[in-house]
């Protein structure tokens, strides 16, 4: 199935996003609300949601680790995004993406969301956050 947005159809940006969610052990792809989503379990992120009166068509919602979550607040690609938020969710624009820093928040929210023998696969097997390469993310990008 094509990857489906607010974008209108397929979009590289959103299916790279698509890549990275769905090399996370057990993730698969839903629909939930018109958006694109995945899922290990429950919902760890959500493409193209927006802000109330604002959409960020090229975006991935994410539940950030707690710790992080006002840090992260303050950077200006990131926005509340409409009902998530209200659960402690943030969105990242992926226009101009650090794809290193995606596939972290993404390892982040699924660690949070995912059962515990999904969790331990990943441990297991390896992040996808941790791949030299992740759907052709850019080796160039210095961690977090």
């Amino acid at each position: 199935m094509a990857l489906e947005t607010t974008t209108g159809g397929d979009d590289p940006v959103l299916a790279r996003l698509r890549a990275l969610a769905l090399a996370f052990p057990g993730a698969a792809e839903v629909e939930t609300h018109g958006q694109r989503a995945f899922r290990a379990g429950r919902l760890f992120a959500v493409c193209g949601t927006g802000e109330k009166g604002r959409a960020h068509p090229r975006s991935v919602a994410f539940r950030p680790e707690e710790d992080e979550r006002a840090a992260l607040a303050q950077d200006p690609r990131v926005f509340v995004p409409a009902y998530y938020g209200a659960a402690g969710w943030l969105g990242l624009d992926l226009d101009d993406a650090d794809w290193q820093e995606v596939a972290e928040l993404l390892d982040s929210s699924f660690r949070a969301v995912a059962p515990p023998a999904l969790v331990a696969r990943l441990e297991a097997e390896g992040s996808p956050a941790g791949a030299p390469q992740v759907a052709g993310a850019s080796t160039s990008s210095p961690p977090r």
